[in-house]
């Protein structure tokens, strides 16, 4: 009697259990979410909410910098280093601005590729349980009366109804798999949707910082300009000018005078150099004795100007010896390099600066950025080239130029 109650008591467990088995005979093997990728994922919506809190706080604020740079008008020189100095600083922001945004392009990418990829496995998931819950609700029954019917004994009936119970444990268990997948759906674009808000605002900021930076160099240039209404003012200026200029090549001289001292191993085989500004997109003035744009006086200009977008780089002409990397109220951010005991070059205006003195440096290497600094009113690179100490025609040395000139 106890053994028939117990046979009842097993099929009949069975049987509930079989109720909730939702499995296909030979179902394919998917992936699904784990909690350290769910994890990964809400972390990844908190650094980038941080991203953009970094990027707000990090702004420049161009009325507190002019307010800082009215204190330095007084001065010209002290004033054009002052908004140098943060020409320089905005620059290196519009180019850490870029190089996030394009890392930022890429976590998105990543993020789009990994969205895709969890859809997929969602939507197996999801038809292979809707598959399942058909041939329950058609066959369910009968399939655990026809297992628990094919019994032997009531040992092989017990072995049988453990498999039914171990069928319904897994499909609960696919079960929440599939939830599983669907919260990492949910996350996943949540995260796709933080991390493009994050570049927009990479994007936006860069934009107002590049437009920070034209202000500041608009103002320096009205600065400059302003004092031409004034003539008393305008000859002090030339005079400020001409000393800047005399300042600027006595500087030069004495690092050349130091040639033979250093006893530089580089040797001039008469080779042309390479273009050192190859995002130049137009020659502006040439070498050679002009009226000086601001200052309406006829001198030397004792290079060759190449405009160019700021922060694009500026490359050493040839291998060298770098003599002299700093700034100067006329030539701004410059470099200065020396080819052989009596071949010198020197990169103006840059925006920052990738070398010190002591380096060498071969062909091709970056050692500035395109600026404005010092004596200029828009991004350029300016090229010289000195010869036993005096300034010679840079195109001379340079491959053939096949872009557009303004002069």
């Amino acid at each position: 009697m106890k053994k028939r109650i117990c046979r009842v008591l097993v099929l009949a467990l069975a049987i509930g259990a079989c109720r909730f088995a939702m499995t296909l005979p030979q179902e394919a093997e998917t992936a699904y979410a784990t909690e350290d990728q769910i994890d990964k994922l809400k972390t990844q919506i908190s650094d980038s909410k941080s991203e953009r809190d970094a990027l707000n706080a990090q702004k420049s604020d161009l009325v507190k910098i002019r307010n800082q740079l009215k204190q330095s008008k007084e001065d010209l020189n002290n004033y054009i280093y002052q908004v140098d100095s943060q020409i320089g600083t905005i620059q290196g922001k519009i180019n850490d601005l870029s190089a996030q945004a394009e890392v930022k392009r890429g976590q998105i990418a990543n993020v789009e590729e990994e969205l895709e990829s969890v859809q997929r496995v969602q939507e197996l998931q999801y038809e292979q349980m809707k598959e399942r819950i058909k041939f329950m609700y058609e066959r369910g029954n009968y399939m655990t009366f026809d297992v628990l019917a094919g019994a032997g004994d009531f040992s092989d009936m017990l072995n049988k109804a453990q498999y039914v119970v171990q069928l319904a444990e897994y499909d609960r268990m696919k079960l929440q798999e599939y939830m599983s997948t669907v919260a990492m759906v949910e996350l996943t674009k949540e995260a796709l949707e933080e991390e493009k808000l994050t570049l927009e605002e990479t994007i936006l900021q860069q934009e107002q910082e590049e437009a920070n930076l034209q202000a500041l160099m608009n103002e320096k240039q009205n600065e400059i300009y302003g004092l031409n209404e004034d003539i008393a003012t305008q000859e002090e200026k030339i005079k400020q000018y001409e000393a800047q200029i005399a300042a600027a090549n006595a500087e030069i001289a004495a690092m050349e005078s130091e040639l033979s001292k250093l006893q530089v191993n580089y040797t001039y085989n008469g080779e042309p150099f390479i273009w050192p500004c190859p995002q130049a997109t137009v020659l502006t003035s040439p070498f050679g004795m002009r009226v000086h744009p601001i200052y309406k006086v006829n001198k030397l200009h004792s290079g060759v100007d190449m405009a160019a977008p700021g922060g694009s780089p500026i490359l050493a002409a040839a291998d060298g010896y770098v003599l002299r990397a700093g700034w100067q109220s006329s030539m701004g951010n410059y470099v200065m390099l020396a080819h052989s005991d009596s071949l010198v070059t020197v990169y103006m205006h840059a925006s920052a600066l990738y070398v010190k003195a002591g380096d060498t440096v071969t062909a091709g290497t970056t050692i500035a950025a395109v600026g404005s600094t010092g004596d200029s009113t828009g991004n350029h690179l300016h090229f010289s080239v000195r010869v036993n100490g005096q300034y010679v025609e840079p195109l001379n040395y340079l491959p053939k130029w096949t872009g557009r000139k303004n002069f």
